[in-house]
């Protein structure tokens, strides 16, 4: 070969050589975007495993209240119950006596009711009646025209409740006499 040929030939060579040392350039310089991008997506997903952290022990905490907030429903409803419940057994010692005169029982609600109760209906309640309270419902009538306010009795044995109620019922409501 000649020298102009080689010499071509060469400079084909190095025309090549830069050319694909040009390419290595390019390359080299995407690389290092593609590094940086890299990096960058690191970081990123770095921090949204740090916000998921942070959300899962959010979230934990609310179901621990959510567990804790049902239990308390549920108790509340349970205390809901019991309460219903113990008024209703206490509001069923209540007995409500209509037609009573204003002033008719004197000072003493208690023994009046006591005394009296058992003779229209003609029965001896063994043991005799016992009652927790006993008061006039409602505020006091200023004429003696008007309809005398009711007497609320509470009973201290369920049992003479019941017995009073059954002897109203069969031979109807109880007469005091002429009033």
């Amino acid at each position: 070969m000649s020298d102009d040929t080689q010499g071509a030939s060469m400079d084909h060579i190095l025309q090549e050589i830069s050319a694909v040392g040009r390419k290595l350039e390019g390359m080299d310089t995407a690389m290092s975007a593609l590094t940086a991008e890299t990096r960058s997506m690191r970081l990123e997903i770095a921090g949204f495993q740090s916000q998921i952290s942070g959300l899962d022990h959010r979230v934990a905490a609310v179901e621990s209240q959510v567990v804790l907030q049902t239990d308390r429903d549920q108790e509340l409803l349970y205390l809901r119950s019991k309460l219903t419940d113990l008024e209703d057994r206490s509001r069923r010692n209540n007995v409500r006596f209509l037609g009573f005169p204003e002033g008719i029982e004197g000072t003493d609600i208690l023994s009046y009711l006591r005394d009296t109760l058992p003779k229209p209906a003609d029965i001896t309640f063994d043991p005799p009646l016992e009652f927790q309270r006993a008061h006039r419902v409602g505020f006091k009538r200023q004429n003696g025209k008007d309809r005398p306010r009711p007497i609320i009795a509470c009973f201290l044995r369920h049992g003479q409740v019941r017995q009073l109620l059954q002897l109203s019922r069969r031979q109807g409501p109880l007469r005091l006499g002429p009033l």
